[in-house]
């Protein structure tokens, strides 16, 4: 099980797509996991053909262990794939041993293989266990190849001697969308590792047609992910009188979140209702503008943008509590966090640079951030450094909440039912379009007076949303 490069300690694994007796190419995806933060295709770095399956779908496995064998051209027996894995791919050939020590780094299930200095981060007893349940003679030791880790280190050109590319599972199957061979990019990252920057970069000088094609693959790749999730309860007794479900994946990292926050920032929470019939009018006049075709268009859009003036008018809520230097963090950017919930269950992903969107760069960052969580694509990035975090509790009909932090942050705020509701206006009691606002925010950080006033500015702009404008 390879560490996807988050610092995760275990995944779970979601579905399998190739069966023992099965021939698998270089890049093939060939197993789905589940992480504590996200779902994640694994692709083979390697061409041969599966010879065992050591772990069913729906056990957690800790990074480190081997989870698939394949045999290869090279060897006369099964090569364990794993993540954290040995110097050579088939122990028990010389001639292979011969040829691994100058490469320093072997293929592995993540697409290469781990350093010295990377074998000091995860336990290896697991590792040899497995490996001896599965006959090969341990591959455990990376020292063999340690003399020759430095020689491949600083080679820029990426792979002029046949080596394999360094690269991340996600910049992989990127490469793979957009056509590109990674064996010709130029790598930037440490230790010549190719970014998904560098991916971006070769796409873009290629110019070439096939580009766009593959940028419709992720859609059609297999995503029932789900199911697994949905089975984690197993099958009981209809006279039963409870049922245990297994605490992992997403639920198990989010429960572990919100005690953390729970119990080390102190919450308060402030509240308050509004007219929102302006800001309404004014979703459906955007809706109409020609200007904005085919972008999403509703109320969270104009709530949002809403945040992001209240935060420049009152900036000291955008920080973080450092307690190891005793210090509060001002964050001069804004990573506009939108909670999400999904089969797994709550995600948080963040919108990068929220403050610096026009309003039609923020519909379609919404519009893709939504999309993207709901169909289990959120990657682990996509959910680290927020700063600020809107629920809307409102879809399920509720009114308002008492919202607890993201850890790390500073505020969240949570946006109840939009209701016609009986609301004096101009002196007389009409119909109206009324919202309760629940603002959460760490204490340590945000006085009475800072927060209320980041409150109030809120809800001055969505029941004038003129203010947007002049406020801006």
């Amino acid at each position: 099980m390879p560490d996807v490069g988050e610092g995760l300690t275990e995944a779970e694994i979601l579905k399998w797509f190739v069966q023992p007796g099965d021939t698998v190419t270089d890049g093939q995806v060939v197993c789905e996991v589940e992480t504590a933060k996200a779902a994640v295709e694994l692709p083979i770095p390697f061409d041969g053909v599966v010879h065992a399956l050591l772990f069913e779908e729906g056990t957690t496995v800790d990074v480190g262990q081997v989870i698939i064998s394949v045999q290869t051209g090279e060897a006369e027996a099964p090569a364990p794939a794993a993540a954290a894995a040995a110097p050579a791919v088939a122990a028990e050939a010389p001639a292979a041993e011969a040829e691994a020590a100058p490469e320093a780094r072997q293929p592995v299930l993540v697409g290469y293989g781990v350093s010295t200095a990377s074998t000091k981060r995860r336990p290896r007893k697991a590792v040899a266990g497995t490996a001896a349940q599965n006959g090969s003679a341990a591959p455990v030791a990376p020292a063999p190849a340690a003399p020759a880790a430095p020689a491949p280190l600083p080679a820029v050109p990426a792979q002029p001697s046949g080596e394999r590319p360094l690269a991340k599972p996600p910049v992989r199957k990127l490469a793979k969308d957009l056509g590109i061979d990674l064996a010709s990019v130029v790598p930037t990252g440490d230790g010549g590792v190719v970014t998904r920057e560098d991916v971006h970069a070769a796409a873009a000088a290629a110019i070439t047609p096939q580009a766009a094609a593959p940028a419709a693959a992720p859609a059609a790749a297999p995503a029932p992910v789900a199911a697994p999730v949905a089975v984690a309860a197993p099958a009981a007794d209809a006279s039963a009188r409870e049922t245990r479900i297994p605490v992992k994946g997403v639920r198990k990292v989010t429960a572990q979140a919100m005690v953390q926050s729970a119990f080390t920032a102190p919450h308060v929470t402030e509240f308050v209702t509004l007219d929102v019939t302006r800001t309404m009018k004014l979703v459906q006049e955007l809706k109409d503008d020609p200007d904005l075709a085919g972008l999403r268009i509703n109320p969270l859009l104009l709530i949002a943008k809403a945040v992001l003036v209240a935060i420049r008018r009152n900036p000291d809520v955008n920080a973080s509590w450092d307690e190891a230097a005793q210090e509060i963090v001002l964050k001069h950017y804004v990573n506009l966090g939108i909670a999400a919930a999904t089969p797994r269950g709550l995600i948080v992903p963040n919108i990068k640079d929220a403050h610096a969107k026009t309003l039609g760069e923020l519909s379609e960052s919404l519009s893709s951030l939504v999309a993207t969580a709901r169909d289990g694509k959120t990657s682990p990035a996509d959910m680290q450094n927020g700063t600020i975090t809107i629920t809307n509790v409102g879809v399920f009909g509720v009114d308002t909440g008492t919202p607890i932090l993201n850890p790390g942050e500073s505020a969240i705020l949570a946006v109840g039912a939009i209701k016609l509701q009986p609301w004096v206006h101009k002196g007389k009691v009409k119909p109206r379009q009324v919202t309760t606002l629940a603002l959460s925010f760490d204490h340590r950080l945000i006085d009475g007076e800072l927060g209320s006033r980041f409150l109030a500015d809120i809800a001055a702009v969505l029941e004038h949303p003129r203010r947007l404008v002049t406020w801006a």
